[in-house]
């Protein structure tokens, strides 16, 4: 069965960086692209970025844009997210799934328990 495992979240302060770790598994990773989401407290799921599977061009939101940067290991079918300059408006449970298109549609309706980023000082 499908597994997500997010990891890597934390509080942190303002400007800093995190780096996420999403462990999967029960599916060809290679055969997937891969994407990180967020939800706030209060607010509608979101995407954040996706990679894709077949080396074409990166998704990001706009409001991460040259902050964050999403990658991926085949090897480990893992997939990263490595956060930098982080705001307080980042703070939220970030989950990863396996995108439909780039919107907040996923294959299936799984998530993981996701990992929880706070920044505040």
């Amino acid at each position: 069965q499908v597994q997500l495992v997010e990891s890597g979240g934390g509080l942190v302060q303002p400007g800093g960086s995190l780096r996420l770790s999403c462990a999967t598994s029960g599916f060809t990773f290679t055969s997937y692209p891969m994407g990180w989401y967020r939800q706030a407290p209060g607010k509608d799921r979101e995407l954040v970025a996706i990679i894709p599977n077949d080396g074409s061009s990166h998704t990001y939101t706009d409001s991460v844009k040259g902050r964050f940067t999403i990658s991926r290991d085949d090897v480990k079918n893992t997939v990263y997210l490595q956060m930098n300059a982080l705001k307080p408006e980042d703070s939220a449970t970030y989950y990863c799934n396996r995108p439909l298109g780039r919107g907040t549609r996923v294959l299936g309706q799984f998530w993981g328990k996701g990992t929880l980023v706070i920044v505040s000082s």
